[in-house]
């Protein structure tokens, strides 16, 4: 992939989705497009347009973002620890391919899911392709 130019990116992004995905910013709970959507398809980078999660991973967990228990391919993103919230340390969840903030990663909450993992993903960091 070729080196993202930020001033461009700025520009053609809305200042929430470049807070979001360039500064590690978080929109606020059950605000995002995405968070009860139903619609089957794939969940894209907003810089990169790599598939980042399928509708059919995608679960309510009420916890105002759009949750899913797996991401599209193991190699379609990035975990790094996060410890922003000391003494707490979280799981951040990144683009693969453009090094993008996506959201967080938690695991042993006990929603029913195959994975026991909810990974609590930003809205405004992706866009839905619906499936034809």
């Amino acid at each position: 992939m070729e080196p993202i130019n930020e001033d461009e990116l700025k520009a053609r992004l809305d200042p929430l989705s470049y807070a979001v995905l360039r500064e590690g910013a978080t929109e606020r709970p059950f605000t995002g497009e995405y968070t009860d959507t139903e619609t089957v398809g794939s969940y894209r980078c907003k810089v990169c347009q790599s598939v980042l999660f399928t509708s059919e991973t995608k679960f309510h967990s009420g916890c105002g973002w759009p949750s899913f228990y797996a991401p599209s391919a193991d190699d379609a993103v990035t975990l790094i620890e996060d410890r922003s919230l000391a003494p707490r340390v979280r799981t951040e969840v990144r683009c693969a391919q453009c090094d993008s903030h996506l959201g967080h990663v938690f695991s042993g909450e006990g929603y029913d899911v195959p994975t026991d993992e909810r990974w609590c993903i930003n809205s405004v960091a992706m866009y839905l392709e619906e499936k034809k």
